[in-house]
């Protein structure tokens, strides 16, 4: 790996540490600062001439200055004349933005991924997009991870004979029930209305949930209001016992202390796609995804499949 480099912006250097340690090399230095017009100013200090580089950059709040910082660094990579520039994107914010669900606005996720074509990237590796779709909104090849199995070895330790895996909407089914296969349970989903950012009803639970314990499993969770609702749902179905896992915890607003406020919650588990917002919350449970990460970058360095992490063809 000696030909290969590895940045961070200053959304989440601490994955990017934990990252480089698995793959036994150094985190390289960057200058951040703004100019007194607010403008930000990014210099790599590392040789990047005919090296592999990653440059990872969550979207994390505040979403817009990290994506500006990650272009940067991008543009400076490609400069600097380094062989091939990877945009490590573990948490792509615009990727709700998929669709024109409302006249005159713009696909967001679409144009994001154009700018950082613009900017210099080569190829994007990034975790659990909140659609299908947004895959296809880039130029370059996208290395796309999952942590359902990193999800699944922590569940794993826990008794699951009268367990469900619940997902708050059938667009996240497909992912609950592959979920749920690796933990050798079953599986249902709410049916949801989204009437707002921040508002959503489910009117119905699609699969059998009666008097069992569930595990609600989404992609993301961000101010928690579609997990709220699923949780009166399943209260009306005598559930009475839940854990909350989910990939990028954002817990936007309180949502951490609302969440863990409800009767019955358990446990509230998330992956360190983002930064805990609340590292001491004593139902919070955050589990790395740096050594995935890490593997993924060796083998994309190598020309190795990447979807043999997941049980895919070579």
């Amino acid at each position: 790996m000696n030909d290969v480099i590895v940045f961070s912006g200053e959304a989440h250097r601490g994955l990017a540490q934990e990252i480089c340690d698995h793959m036994g090399i150094p985190l390289s230095p960057a200058i951040f600062r703004r100019f007194s017009n607010d403008c930000q100013y990014v210099q790599l200090l590392e040789s990047c001439r005919e090296q592999d580089v990653y440059i990872v950059q969550p979207l994390v709040p505040p979403v817009q200055d990290n994506l500006m910082q990650l272009l940067l660094m991008l543009d400076a990579a490609r400069g600097a004349s380094a062989i091939r520039r990877t945009a490590v994107i573990p948490y792509f914010a615009y990727a709700r933005s998929d669709k024109k669900d409302a006249p005159r606005i713009s696909i967001a996720g679409r144009l994001v991924a154009d700018l950082l074509a613009t900017a210099g990237a080569d190829r994007v590796l990034t975790m659990t997009l909140h659609s299908e779709q947004v895959h296809g909104f880039f130029s370059m090849p996208v290395d796309h991870l999952n942590a359902l199995r990193v999800l699944a070895e922590h569940f794993r330790k826990m008794p699951l004979e009268n367990v469900v895996v619940v997902s708050p909407d059938l667009g996240n089914a497909k992912a609950a029930a592959a979920f749920a296969s690796l933990l050798g349970i079953s599986v249902a989903a709410g049916r949801k209305r989204r009437v707002s950012d921040t508002k959503v009803t489910i009117d119905t639970i699609v699969g059998d949930v009666q008097g069992k314990d569930a595990i609600v499993m989404d992609d993301e969770i961000a101010n928690g209001g579609s997990v709220m609702e699923l949780l009166q749902r399943l209260r009306e179905k005598g559930v009475r016992r839940f854990w909350i896992a989910c990939t990028h915890g954002l817990f936007s607003h309180g949502a951490l202390d609302r969440l863990g406020a409800e009767d019955g919650v358990e446990q509230i588990v998330a992956t360190n796609t983002i930064p805990a917002p609340s590292p001491g919350h004593p139902k919070l449970v955050t589990l790395s995804i740096g050594r995935l990460i890490a593997e993924a970058i060796q083998r994309i360095h190598t020309g190795r499949s990447v979807s043999e992490l997941f049980g895919g063809p070579s």
